[in-house]
């Protein structure tokens, strides 16, 4: 055979081979993990801990846990941590608040547990804790967190829109990762649809699971999204009124500064942190209902920086989506009091963009010389964390009085947003560590705008990875 006959078989051979590659790619489908019988059921030792703020964390902090009812009294403990082993000889002991949630009725549910709850409260701020939670036999490890501090000192915070779909299997490796790019984040807000079915025992496993210890150390700042809010029965002939998660108020323990509307209790709140004021909305219902609430938290704010959070989006990043009338409602507000950022959720892709400065056509001229572009009202952005994605809304954020400056589909991402005095600086994280979006917000001491400075350079331009496993398209419940 000579060498020509030779290079043309295997030029053919390898077309072959990789025409066979490419077909085997496109069809291969994702196999859904299926999980053990009784996985996701409590046991005598604590699981599902938590921590959450209070509306001052630098004096107190909450830690909520789970077990089965063999388990009927739960205690805490803490000390402040050191080197030493021993630190636990000064540990202080403090009686759990214990409650039975009973979800056997409840089909996605079918579990009855006790939750056991304890705020720590008379802190010292700026301080390093360590705390551990049992019945006083069986313990949890012992967990580290540290207060607030009275001071501005600098911190950081970590962000995420919707775990939802495939917690566990993919999850997980996103909010490891934003662990990672900040070990020492003070807290993380998760901007709803943490799971997919509201009422989902097992759902609610793999979050917990997923984030691990995390959720023992980083506190959580969490509002609920529309799939925290199922009907208690799926069934045709029972009564099909969306509730919220049976877990929610259970498994968390929230401020409860919010308005004086029992649905909106543990899911309408505010934190004040250093330097910032996280004020946290429920977008699902009595949108209206919250505005006297929120107008009187923005006015009476002694805090540099205001950060929002909810589920549905202003703005929003998805096709055929738009939330007209909780934009007519919200926006106004957030305008009027300056809103520096607000971090959404629901769209399961990621949009930044900003309003126009809070000046009149005739004050143009007064920004030192600079365009208006260099300045900005509030700083909108959705985000998605999980794993399942939704294409773009393909002419931006046109027609909306905003501009869309960043966007992506198909691609997980994880938020670390740092304050230093005067100076908010936000990255944006894939799940493998890729830098694919930042800018700092520079305030202005004399009540102009804030600054807008967009970074350049970006590692990574995720606009589609074709590689990525291709979920299903955007279900109608979601839009």
């Amino acid at each position: 055979m000579n060498p020509k006959t030779n290079r043309i078989l295997f030029v053919s051979l390898f077309f072959c081979i990789s025409l066979s590659l490419q077909l085997s790619a496109q069809q291969r489908e994702y196999v859904i993990p299926e999980f053990a019988k009784n996985w996701s059921k409590p046991g005598q030792h604590p699981d599902h801990i938590v921590l959450n703020f209070s509306e001052d964390p630098s004096e107190s902090v909450s830690v909520t846990w789970r077990t089965s009812t063999e388990i009927t009294q739960g205690y805490a403990e803490i000390a402040i941590a050191s080197a030493a082993p021993k630190f636990w000889r000064n540990a202080k002991t403090i009686e759990a608040k214990t409650e039975t949630m009973d979800a056997r009725k409840v089909e996605t549910a079918g579990v009855v547990s006790n939750y056991h709850s304890v705020t720590f409260s008379g802190l010292t701020s700026d301080t390093l804790y360590a705390y551990r939670v049992g019945d006083g036999k069986i313990w949890s490890e012992w967990i580290q967190f540290r207060t607030a501090s009275k001071a501005s000192k600098p911190f950081s915070f970590l962000y995420v829109g919707d775990a939802q779909n495939y917690i566990l299997e993919l999850w997980s490796r996103l909010i490891r990762e934003g662990y990672r790019k900040a070990p020492y984040a003070s807290f993380i807000i998760h901007a709803g649809d943490m799971i997919n079915d509201a009422h989902s025992e097992r759902q609610w496993h793999e979050w917990f699971t997923a984030g691990g210890w995390i959720h023992r150390m980083l506190p959580s700042i969490s509002v609920p999204g529309n799939h925290e809010y199922r009907p208690l029965s799926t069934k045709k002939k029972e009564n099909n009124i969306r509730s919220l998660s049976v877990q929610w108020k259970h498994q968390f323990t929230l401020p409860e500064n919010g308005p004086e509307i029992d649905e909106l209790k543990e899911t309408v709140y505010f934190t004040d942190y250093q330097d910032l004021r996280v004020i946290s909305l429920n977008s699902n219902l009595k949108q209206e209902e919250q505005i006297e609430w929120l107008e009187k938290v923005l006015k009476n704010n002694p805090k540099k920086w205001v950060v929002v959070t909810y589920h549905h989006p202003l703005f929003s990043a998805s096709s055929g989506r738009d939330n007209t009338r909780l934009r007519s409602l919200w926006k106004p507000i957030f305008d009027k009091y300056k809103v520096d950022l607000a971090l959404q959720g629901h769209d399961h892709s990621y949009a930044r963009g900003r309003t126009e400065p809070y000046l009149a056509a005739d004050e143009q001229n007064v920004l030192d010389g600079l365009n208006t572009r260099d300045y900005t009202g509030t700083v909108y952005v959705v985000s998605v964390s999980g794993g399942k994605m939704y294409k773009l809304r393909p002419n931006g954020w046109e027609g909306w009085d905003a501009q869309r400056d960043r966007a992506a589909e198909n691609t997980q991402l994880v938020q670390l947003i740092s304050i230093d005095g005067d100076k908010l600086s936000y990255q944006s994280f894939t799940a493998t560590g890729e830098l694919y979006d930042a800018f700092d917000l520079i305030k202005q001491s004399d009540g102009r705008p804030n600054k807008f400075i967009e970074k350049r350079g970006y590692a990574i331009d995720p606009r589609r990875h074709d590689n990525t496993i291709n979920y299903q398209d955007q279900p109608s419940e979601d839009r």
